[in-house]
């Protein structure tokens, strides 16, 4: 995006005070007795606190983990917090703005710094507190002018009480950004990474060499201070994953709840997916779920072709995968089911299932998948069920099984209740094979098919340490797994009928 001109950025700047100004008005002829005990109130209840003194930025409900962070930094004087939250939770209107206007008026952290990845980026981040500050008739009606007349400017500036905020980008030198006596009491790191940088690991190393040797210890041993990073993992080893391992407070966020909810109510699952359904898997991992992942590991490519008629196949296999393993975490778990077929040694994906959905959900799948074989083919219907799994085979599966069948007919299931060997062991020496030599085939009529595209992100996702989810490999391995064994439980022998021996009775 091109800079602006300087008669630009005056009149944007002109514009954005105006707004701040006539979104906060202020009581008409309020008491001053009544002023002075709204204004305790409200300084000891951040929530409050943000309600009144930025009502534009307020249009929905607090989540439980915004408040959470903020409780932990406003009580603790010494803190070292890491949010990893993903794209629109809001973390640099809470983190940056709400947070140390609510300390400022609180008496603390009279010196901030804000850093980002560039000094551009620092600036734009600490903007919207000198806008507030300039311009917001409830602060200045409640705390008095805030402007100092001597030292205001942007991305470095001194309220007329001598509050000091300044802006400083990666590499640039923070040493003695001391606002009198008084050292740097909080520094806010906000979005550091960058997708260029976190493409090269020596960049993103010297960055964080930078981050502890020169500008964390700008703050006072002895004194009060905040260090905060905000931002969301982007890559395996960013500044973020490091600063995380010396935390004090660490909490990762993504746009969908370990039960699978919106994490902030603000936003609808009817608008998170509309995101998701235009970006990649590995694109909305990134983004979303603060799991980036590098694509092409084990499974570079998928062979996409047509599927012979299903007449031809002498059975499929709807394999399904509904539950949480033990083994591994269960944030955010896709739910899978995968319809297989083999036939003249290629095993054909023919379409899939595969989201984050319910137990009744997955059930219906099954259904679906009935009716998109329509009597073709002998289906059979297996369900992963292992030794880690039998509660939720028995207490949910079941009974969720049996509401369908009143409403939908019979559906036979076959439980699959083998101890299963490691997730990567098995996709990797079960199907890379059968897919570096084209025997590996996904239907090319469902290549548009969302539940598709994202089981190919998932196969191009996995790798030897993988921490993306893989549902939809494990299940096409499931599969993959039950028509072999079928196959050679249903082998049979043609045996001829031997010619009598002359010499024998």
């Amino acid at each position: 995006m091109a800079k602006m001109t300087e008669k630009e950025a005056l009149k944007f700047w002109d514009d954005y005070r105006k707004n701040i100004h006539r979104s906060t008005d202020i009581p008409f002829n309020e008491p001053e007795g009544d002023k002075q005990k709204r204004i305790v109130k409200l300084l000891n209840n951040f929530e409050a606190f943000c309600q009144y003194y930025f009502p534009s930025y307020c249009s929905a409900p607090f989540a439980k983990f915004q408040l959470k962070f903020a409780k932990k930094v406003i009580e603790n004087d010494t803190i070292y917090s890491v949010q990893a939250w993903s794209r629109e939770h809001a973390k640099s209107v809470i983190g940056g703005l709400f947070l140390p206007l609510f300390l400022k008026f609180n008496k603390k952290c009279r010196n901030t710094l804000y850093v980002s990845n560039n000094e551009d980026s620092a600036i734009r981040l600490i903007t919207p507190i000198m806008a507030q500050l300039d311009s917001n008739q409830r602060i200045i009606n409640d705390f008095g002018i805030q402007k100092s007349s001597w030292h205001w400017q942007a991305g470095d500036f001194i309220t007329k009480d001598g509050w000091s905020y300044l802006a400083v980008g990666a590499g640039q030198s923070p040493r003695g950004s001391r606002n009198e006596e008084v050292r740097p009491n909080l520094i806010l790191f906000d979005d550091i990474d960058t997708d260029e940088e976190c493409r090269n690991q020596e960049r993103i190393d010297n960055k964080w060499r930078w981050i502890e040797q020169a500008v964390i210890p700008t703050v006072s041993i002895d004194k009060d201070k905040r260090i905060i990073f905000l931002g969301n993992i982007i890559s395996p080893e960013s500044t973020i994953v490091k600063a995380s391992r010396m935390a004090d407070d660490f909490q990762i966020i993504n746009i969908l709840d370990k039960t699978g909810k919106p994490s902030w109510a603000k936003n609808t699952m009817e608008n998170i997916n509309y995101m998701l359904s235009k970006m990649s898997y590995a694109s909305a991992q990134k983004e979303y779920f603060n799991n980036p992942i590098v694509e092409g590991t084990v499974f570079k490519e998928l062979k996409w072709a047509k599927v012979p008629p299903l007449s031809k196949f002498k059975f499929l296999v709807a394999y399904g995968d509904g539950s949480y393993s033990n083994r591994e975490t269960k944030t955010n778990s896709f739910k899978s089911l995968i319809l297989i077929g083999e036939l003249e040694g290629i095993y054909y994906v023919i379409t899939c299932f595969l989201e984050q959905a319910t137990n009744d959900k997955i059930v219906q799948w099954y259904f679906d998948a009935k009716n998109y074989v329509a009597g073709k083919s002998q289906i059979y219907n297996v369900v992963e069920c292992n030794g880690f799994q039998d509660p939720w085979y028995e207490q949910t599966w079941l009974p969720s099984l049996a509401d369908a069948e009143k409403q939908l007919g019979s559906m036979p299931m076959i439980p699959d209740d083998r101890d299963k060997p490691d997730k990567f062991s098995r996709i990797e020496g079960n199907l890379e094979p059968l897919n570096r030599m084209g025997k590996l085939v996904f239907n090319e009529d469902e290549k548009n098919n969302p539940h598709m595209i994202r089981l190919e992100g998932q196969f191009k996702a996995v790798a030897p340490n993988m921490k993306a989810h893989a549902d939809g490999p494990d299940a096409t391995e499931g599969g993959w797994w039950f028509i072999n064994n079928k196959l050679r439980v249903t082998a049979t022998i043609t045996v001829g009928i031997p010619k009598r021996s002359k010499y024998k009775y």
